[in-house]
């Protein structure tokens, strides 16, 4: 089942948003906070023993706006997100996002995840995209779980970003 507005409000799974606009019928709309462009490559592996997260470098709003260019981006949202042992969240692009060619891949946010988030803001078109500071990028939707999580996320990214 898709959490509803008021029980996302009610709940407070969601928290610092910027205005009551965000919040949609089954979700909330993530703003942009920040941009990174990557500088350097990672590492992934079976147990995380040898990860090694890409370095980034920020990138900078000019009278409140940021040109990228084709290419892949970190953000980082404004809003902090705080996920219950009863549900788990997705985030999609916002169509918008994807009529100008540019598109936001995010993962599972688990139970027990709690942080600013960060997601992968990929740019498609040729000709880039300007963002204003504070655009509405995607959309977080909840979901209600059967049964409460026996386990909660207790990983690296927990409390990320405050």
């Amino acid at each position: 089942m898709i959490l509803p507005k008021h029980h996302i409000v009610e709940s407070a799974l969601v928290s610092d948003t910027l205005h009551e606009s965000q919040f949609q019928p089954c979700g909330v709309d993530m703003t942009l906070k920040a941009a990174f462009q990557f500088s350097g490559s990672g590492k992934i592996d079976f147990d995380n023993k040898e990860r090694k997260i890409s370095e980034v470098a920020p990138l900078e709003f000019v009278n409140e706006e940021i040109n990228l260019p084709h290419g892949a981006y970190k953000v980082i949202f404004n809003e902090y997100v705080k996920i219950p042992k009863d549900a788990a969240a997705f985030c999609f692009p916002r169509s918008s996002l994807l009529r100008c060619g540019a598109t936001l891949e995010c993962a599972v946010w688990d139970p027990g995840y709690e942080g600013r988030s960060e997601a992968l803001l990929v740019v498609r078109n040729p000709h880039g995209v300007v963002f204003k500071r504070n655009a509405k990028i995607g959309q977080m939707v909840f979901m209600k779980l059967v049964d409460e999580a026996k386990q909660l996320y207790n990983g690296v990214y927990k409390g990320e970003n405050k």
